[in-house]
């Protein structure tokens, strides 16, 4: 995958874009950062464009665009309905020993506090949870798909759409993804991060600059029949997973 997006697939009434890595779907401040919006504008000036999926910044992979209001509108009651399906791949930390598995607890927000400095870092917050706090309902579906000792490469299907679901979901049963800031190894290595920027201790201890967190795949029925779009595993996860001997297919 190249630093710029790519379009996968151009249609009438949408088309799928592969996002690199470190680069926002849309503007979030008035600062003029560069976002997949603003380039899908440029690329297509004086059209109908409008994001019917977002990834977070450090997640690469594919996006679908809607390119009328009548898509638009269509596609975001298909999402609603959970009629576009959609599959990532994740590197993690440590060998994953089921082969198949699902991961049910209910995710939200858990506030500052001393065990947590990040305000918007999420975390498994249950029914009876002694501070009040309330979660909501969140449900992942993995597949191993290979590993070694240091680390295992997962497919992933997120069946409710939580902030932060997948990466919460795997640090929670202990297998983070690889160069998570937030749910890796210690969220003070956000922080950090967000003062100073990426160090030799974060090169160290997170081995990756970005989350290792691909959305690679997406299918839906359109026009009678049923679509899919695959966009394979970027290069800088691949490589770290050949470091860490686990065989990605590349």
């Amino acid at each position: 995958m190249r630093d710029s997006p790519e379009i996968v697939a151009l249609e009438a009434d949408f088309l799928v874009v592969a996002k690199p890595p470190n680069l926002l779907s849309h503007p979030t401040r008035p600062d003029g950062a560069r976002t997949l919006l603003g380039w899908l504008q440029e690329k297509f000036p004086g059209e109908f464009v409008a994001l019917v999926n977002r990834l977070d910044r450090e997640t690469s992979g594919t996006v679908l665009v809607a390119r009328t209001p009548e898509a638009a509108s269509r596609l975001g009651s298909m999402t609603m309905r959970r009629e576009i399906q959609k599959e990532y791949l994740a590197l993690v930390a440590g060998r994953v020993k089921e082969e198949h598995g699902v991961i049910d607890v209910p995710l939200g927000r858990l506030g500052i506090s001393e065990s947590n400095p990040i305000w918007l870092r999420q975390g498994v917050i249950l029914p009876d949870d002694a501070e009040g706090r309330r979660g909501a309902a969140a449900r992942t579906e993995f597949w191993r798909v290979a590993a070694s000792d240091e680390a295992t490469l997962l497919r992933l299907r997120a069946h409710t759409g939580r902030l932060h679901q997948l990466r919460v979901h795997l640090a929670h049963i202990g297998h983070p993804v690889m160069g998570d800031k937030i749910y890796g190894p210690d969220p003070e290595l956000y922080l950090k991060f967000i003062e100073s920027g990426w160090t030799e201790e974060h090169q160290r201890r997170l081995l990756l600059p970005r989350h290792a967190l691909h959305a690679s795949r997406l299918s839906f029925r359109w026009g009678g029949e049923e679509r899919e779009f695959v966009v394979p595993l970027p290069e800088d996860i691949a490589a770290l997973a050949r470091r860490l001997g686990v065989d990605s297919g590349r």
